[in-house]
């Protein structure tokens, strides 16, 4: 299967994972090549890329907001459980994983994984089906951060429980009374964080499934937050609680 990559960061980092195959990259005429732009046709000659240069007219076909460059490259490369824990082995880290039970809005799966990568989550879980997966329009959402990440397609029952059964504690957030606040809940081990449907929340099945639920505090008069924003906060607090191990230098 071959799909469209619009944007230049989106682009940059499906060219700088290099996880994928890449076709062609078709540039707009007349276009001033600098910065990402110079870097993705850099590595367009590097790898010989065949680079096409067209009217930015023929560019909008595609239907996105483009920025003056597409790359047509191979589907989403998909992993799996057991390759998101030897990760985590490698790194010499506790697991730190992200679930998402039936997510269903591309822009809340693309922020969620750009947070996902910038905190250094191991990996991602999906569902088989119901759920938003990573089409080109969700790499878009990431910026790109979706071609670092391990995610896997699966049934999340069956990889909680072996999730469980490696040690991990899997936490779901909820706003509900029966919840946790933040500094009632130990976050700093091995954690699976479940967050679920924009509007059902976790199914049943998965919400039995949790050790513990953690609900965020809230002051104003909105009562709730977004699935994104509410699961960015819980991968925060997750990486706070390790000391936020691994961070950049300035």
């Amino acid at each position: 299967m071959r799909e469209w990559i619009v944007g230049r960061n989106p682009v940059y980092e499906v060219l700088r994972a290099n996880r994928r195959q890449a076709f062609q990259i078709q540039v707009a005429e007349k276009i001033q090549e600098k910065d990402r732009l110079a870097e993705v046709l850099r590595m367009g000659v590097e790898r010989k890329i065949p680079v096409k240069r067209l009217a930015r007219q023929e560019l909008d076909s595609l239907g996105q907001v483009h920025q003056g460059i597409a790359l047509e490259c191979s589907g989403y490369p998909y992993s799996s459980l057991s390759n998101i824990l030897m990760r985590a082995q490698k790194r010499q880290e506790a697991p730190l994983l992200l679930v998402l039970d039936t997510l269903q809005d591309p822009q809340n799966l693309g922020t969620l994984l750009r947070t996902a990568e910038v905190v250094g989550v191991h990996g991602v879980l999906l569902p088989h089906r119901h759920t938003a997966t990573v089409t080109p329009a969700v790499v878009g959402a990431s910026s790109g951060a979706s071609e670092h990440l391990l995610i896997a397609q699966t049934n999340l029952a069956q990889a909680i429980q072996q999730l469980k059964e490696q040690g991990v504690w899997v936490i779901g957030m909820e706003d509900s009374p029966e919840a946790g606040l933040p500094g009632q809940i130990d976050l700093s081990g091995p954690v699976a964080l479940v967050v679920g449907n924009e509007n059902q929340g976790m199914r049943k099945l998965v919400r039995k499934s949790c050790d513990l639920l953690l609900r965020l505090p809230m002051r104003g008069q909105i009562d709730s937050l977004n699935a994104a924003a509410a699961g960015s906060v819980g991968l925060y607090l997750i990486w706070q609680a390790r000391n936020f191990a691994g961070i950049k230098a300035d």
